[in-house]
């Protein structure tokens, strides 16, 4: 199947002017459905009940507040004053090549491919050195639209989706998606729940998702969608994103690519489908970048101005759910925010090593919210006999396929508050959803299993109301027992601070490079060395076990 065509840009839009039209477009939009903010939650955290370690979320289904949800929503688009540090969309930039610098890693800093700047440069691929300035070809000739047509809190999965009955929705519209299975990962998924797999694992709101699948396929409203769209329904016409899981999950990767590139690495240019560049207009939102980098990679053109247009997205949003900023929560990182101290995942004592510095949340685009770490002694794949342990305390949401989500704040839902999401924990001695774990408890043991991994580690990242959280860089760097996360350019690459102490991220198992000790104690531990009767050795605080 191939792609369709593309469309030659012939219209113009000029920033200031369409601002005030989409504002005005926005006035008119009828209000939400009364029923859909209110919807009953369906988190899979609300099937756990009482008891011994286990803790059930509200099961109200009228807006609950939640020390990150104050239980109404905005009705007006998120502000976004200008930062007087981007660069200019419209001028060319340069970048000088530094000791360790890849092509590939340049592209991605900048949102660029390798094959623009050898051509800008008139260089192969895998020539450059230290010193060399490249030019970056990500200048643009043109304006994009400046109507915002999401809010942040639209595009993550965060407060404003905790109401939302994502498959009591899909029935209810009576679609192919509501019909549709797909066996994914071994197990048979129906289409609402493989939206919502996505979902949770991207951090990308749902109804983002399915406005976008009834925009290009009509999946979620017409029960006899057209064959064109039935392998490739989002539009990425690729053999090994075939199926509604893959390509929704390429789709969430797209988005999330736009909208922290824009918040957090300065994309002011967005490429589209046929290679063209549009400059990302003044005083847009990261939400709706995110959506206009999704849609500039399946169009172009005139194609693309009429999908982020007020006639295309928009419409098919507003018939599917009303006015998107009826549902908004801003903001969504609010003014003070700090951390809640957080200790080295593993047990007080060992050394663990840092093995990649910020990188992704989960997968492409996610951020640069994980930092990875491995036991000493590990190489390959297997399991290893030491035990993640809990940096904080919290509740397990979610324990499944690598993956343990943990809920700092203990209200149910991992759409609001801080999130610790833990990835390649093996399914064995794996805490089980439901459990309320102390600092210091077990998790489970670091692996391969889950996402990508091609050697053992446990993968460590943050969310706060949804939105990852950048490791390394911006007002909230991720602090371990003390030692502050640093970004150095590069995905993976980066340092961790304490005091005048540096490590730095690397594919060794160096102590004094990249070498990190543990304080992370269990509670009882904790109870025995503040019991002044108790006498207890450095040993055997070590080797305790549970």
């Amino acid at each position: 199947m191939e792609p369709p065509n593309r469309y030659r840009l012939i219209v113009i839009l000029v920033a200031a002017g369409l601002l005030g039209a989409g504002m005005l477009a926005l006035s008119a939009w009828p209000s939400a459905p009364a029923d859909a903010p209110t919807g009953a939650a369906s988190d899979p955290a609300a099937s756990l009940s009482p008891g011994s370690g286990r803790q059930a979320p509200p099961s109200s289904s009228t807006p609950h507040v939640t020390p990150a949800y104050p239980g109404f929503y905005h009705l007006t688009p998120t502000p976004d004053p200008l930062s007087p540090d981007q660069p200019d969309p419209l001028r060319a930039q340069f970048y000088t090549v530094q000791d360790g610098d890849t092509l590939s890693g340049i592209a991605s800093t900048f949102g660029c491919t390798i094959e623009e700047i050898a051509a800008a440069n008139d260089i192969s691929p895998d020539t450059i050195w230290p010193g060399q300035q490249l030019l970056i070809p990500i200048g643009a000739s043109v304006v994009g639209p400046a109507i915002k047509l999401i809010p942040d809190s639209e595009l993550v999965y965060g407060p404003a989706f905790i109401h939302f009955d994502l498959p009591g929705f899909v029935a209810a519209q009576g679609g192919y998606l509501a019909t549709y299975h797909e066996a994914v990962e071994g197990q048979a998924r129906s289409g609402a729940e493989i939206v919502q797999l996505v979902s949770q694992r991207y951090s990308v709101g749902p109804r983002v998702l399915l406005a976008l699948l009834e925009l290009r396929a009509g999946w979620v409203s017409d029960p006899d969608p057209s064959e064109e769209t039935l392998y490739y329904p989002m539009g990425y016409y690729n053999e090994a994103f075939e199926g509604l899981f893959q390509q929704l999950s390429w789709t969430a990767a797209e988005l999330n690519s736009g909208y922290y590139g824009w918040r957090y690495h300065d994309w002011t240019t967005l490429r589209l489908a046929d290679g063209t560049r549009i400059a990302i207009a003044p005083g847009l939102n990261a939400g709706t970048v995110g959506v206009q980098n999704y849609l500039g990679q399946v169009a172009a053109g005139d194609e693309w101005l009429a999908l982020v247009g007020g006639d295309s997205f928009a419409a098919t949003y507003r018939r599917l759910f009303g006015n998107p900023f009826a549902y908004g929560v801003e903001p969504l990182l609010p003014p003070g925010l700090t951390q809640p101290e957080l200790l080295l995942p593993w047990p007080a004592g060992e050394t663990w090593y840092l093995t990649g510095g910020p990188h992704g949340g989960w997968g492409r685009g996610s951020g640069w919210a994980a930092l990875d770490f491995v036991p000493a002694g590990e190489i390959g794949c297997q399991v290893s006999p030491q035990w993640v342990t809990a940096a904080a305390p919290g509740l397990v949401l979610r324990s499944d396929n690598g993956e343990v989500v943990m809920d700092l704040d203990g209200d149910g839902y991992e759409q609001s508050g801080w999130v610790l999401v833990y990835m390649h924990i093996h399914e064995q001695g794996r805490v089980e959803a439901g459990t309320w774990l102390q600092r210091g408890q077990r998790v489970g043991h670091p692996s391969c299993e889950g996402g990508y991994a091609d050697a053992t580690h446990v993968h460590l990242a943050r969310r706060y109301n949804g939105e990852w959280i950048p490791a390394g860089s911006g007002p909230l760097p991720l602090v371990l027992s003390g030692w502050t996360a640093h970004e150095a350019g590069r995905e993976y690459d980066g340092t961790m601070t304490r005091g005048d102490q540096v490590r730095e991220a690397c594919q060794c198992a160096v102590d004094d490079l990249n070498g990190l000790v543990s304080d992370n104690l269990r509670p009882e531990q904790d109870r025995l060395i503040a019991c002044p009767t108790q006498r207890v050795t450095t040993t055997s605080l070590y080797r305790a076990t549970e």
